[in-house]
């Protein structure tokens, strides 16, 4: 699983865990501290458990229960990445059309971008390229911005790393809106008190 994968993964757990039942505060509530734990901030985690009123009779947040004694069941990798997560900047491209400077047909191609910082931006991409692609263009473009945190969305739906950008048809003056999360405080060596 790649870390994009994950996040999406997480994205769709906590977009979909509020429509099932408990109350979306806790929900919320639930999703910052995981948040918290995963930056390795456990006092803040602990902090917004305390604040909601969320009680944890396991120790974790895999299995816990708010003052009305509704249930909550989180998975495991909403609190943890897996330990053989495959890191996106060392994978090869596996769309076949070869590396960002490959002229393997397409032509230049001005793209919209709104990022989630509010900046909007323009970047020349190949007709040809894939997500993934661009992407790495957008990195190249913003040092800061690995492709890693960069989750791209086109009429309200989640771009995959895979899609080709010609398949979508974007009109020239609409828009692509890039959702860029947080970088990982990760600590070396430290393993996280989460059992599986």
């Amino acid at each position: 699983m790649t870390e994009g994968q994950l996040r999406s993964k997480r994205d769709e757990f906590w977009d979909t865990a509020p429509a099932f039942e408990g109350r979306k505060e806790i929900w919320d509530a639930l999703r910052a501290a995981c948040c918290a734990f995963e930056s390795n901030d456990y006092d803040l985690a602990q902090a917004i458990v305390d604040g909601a009123s969320i009680s944890l009779p396991h120790g974790t947040l895999t299995d816990c229960y708010d003052e009305l004694g509704n249930r909550y069941q989180l998975p495991v990798y909403c609190l943890v990445p897996p330990i053989n997560l495959i890191t996106e900047d060392s994978t090869e491209d596996t769309s076949g059309g070869g590396g960002l400077d490959s002229d393997a047909g397409g032509c230049d191609y001005p793209l919209r971008l709104r990022l989630s910082t509010g900046r909007d931006m323009v970047l020349i991409i190949r007709t040809t390229d894939t997500v993934n692609q661009a992407k790495r263009r957008l990195c190249q473009a913003e040092a800061s911005l690995e492709p890693a945190r960069q989750r791209w969305f086109y009429s309200g739906r989640l771009l995959g790393d895979r899609t080709h950008l010609a398949d979508l048809k974007i009109p020239r003056d609409f828009l692509v809106q890039v959702v860029l999360t947080p970088a990982p405080s990760t600590v070396q060596g430290e393993p996280t008190p989460v059992e599986n």
